[in-house]
């Protein structure tokens, strides 16, 4: 236990210093080649970040253990949402960009509510087991292809129109250094993720918790935690774009890829529990999406009643 405590510990400081050095990489890697930061967010960040999901959940479907599996990329989209996005904007108001309101995060909505379509089996007359099939998860995949096709054809449409009209005194210096600190920060959040998810799992199992809870709770926060310390550290540096962008591109890639990965390996039989869990998580899209779209900022009076909601979910889930 004193073992576990301690590479815990070791966990958070690589997550921290990573974090800090992969948004100065990928932040320098948008301005040399003058590609927004909104698109460095939704993608590089947001991949990155999310790679302790893919890893957790694919191997968890492939061990059979849907419970963890679907709890994981339903809690993780969960936490990015409220506690992500809450308490980066409990440290500093959030700006949101003119294009995620308009294209991606109506992307990620739509995203979370085939997830549900593709789950609720009995209920649409679909089938007899809630299940995800290979066939659904390959329509998954096929929409994670036309959400890249989407934003690399921005990238490459804000290049061309931004020409030359870019300071050069604004590029950093060296291309090589800003991508060998993306990677670098990269490998320290994966790290330190899997530091954190491997032994707090281990301290949590002393105390009982069933595989649901901990698929819901210590191991969605675990590897939502590169999420969290992204988002807090780019929105401190005032790079709002990545911060929320990260979350975005994070949720989609959750659903899109680590979920559909995992359910094409071996289809997900989907407990009512998760049900319950996703129509919840519908729901806390839509008002985050309303923050997002009033005022294109997320103040902190909206943070803390997204970090207050994200309590309560705990609440529930925990008693439940």
């Amino acid at each position: 236990m004193i073992l576990a405590f301690i590479l815990l510990i070791v966990g958070f400081v690589l997550l921290v210093k990573g974090a800090d050095v992969f948004v100065d990489g990928s932040s320098g890697i948008a301005r040399f080649l003058k590609i927004p930061s909104i698109v460095i967010g939704l993608t590089i960040v947001a991949f990155g970040t999310s790679a302790p999901e893919a890893a957790v959940s694919i191997i968890a479907g492939v061990n059979g253990s849907n419970d963890i599996a679907v709890g994981n990329v339903i809690g993780s989209n969960m936490f990015n949402l409220l506690g992500v996005l809450g308490i980066s904007a409990l440290i500093k108001p959030v700006n949101v960009d003119g294009q995620i309101v308009k294209k991606e995060f109506p992307f990620m909505l739509a995203a979370t509510a085939v997830f549900a379509l593709t789950a609720f089996d009995t209920v649409l007359g679909s089938g007899e087991v809630n299940v995800i099939s290979r066939s659904e998860a390959f329509t998954l995949l096929i929409l994670m292809g036309i959400f890249l096709y989407s934003v690399i054809t921005f990238a490459l449409r804000s290049r061309k129109e931004s020409g030359d009209n870019n300071d050069d005194n604004d590029k950093p210096k060296s291309l090589l250094k800003c991508v060998l600190f993306t990677i670098g920060g990269l490998v320290g959040i994966i790290v330190g993720g899997q530091l954190v998810v491997d032994n707090a799992s281990k301290i949590a199992e002393n105390f009982g918790m069933s595989e649901t809870l901990v698929g819901l709770t210590i191991v969605a926060v675990g590897t939502s935690l590169p999420e969290l310390v992204t988002s807090i550290v780019a929105a401190r540096k005032g790079e709002s774009d990545i911060a929320i962008g990260n979350v975005v591109g994070s949720n989609v890639f959750n659903i899109l890829f680590v979920l559909a990965a995992s359910a094409a390996i071996t289809p997900m039989n989907i407990n009512t529990q998760g049900l319950c869990d996703l129509l919840i998580l519908v729901g806390i899209s839509v008002i985050a999406y309303i923050f997002c779209v009033t005022k294109k900022t997320i103040n902190r009076v909206e943070g803390g009643v997204l970090v207050l909601l994200y309590a309560a979910y705990m609440t529930f889930a925990i008693i439940r």
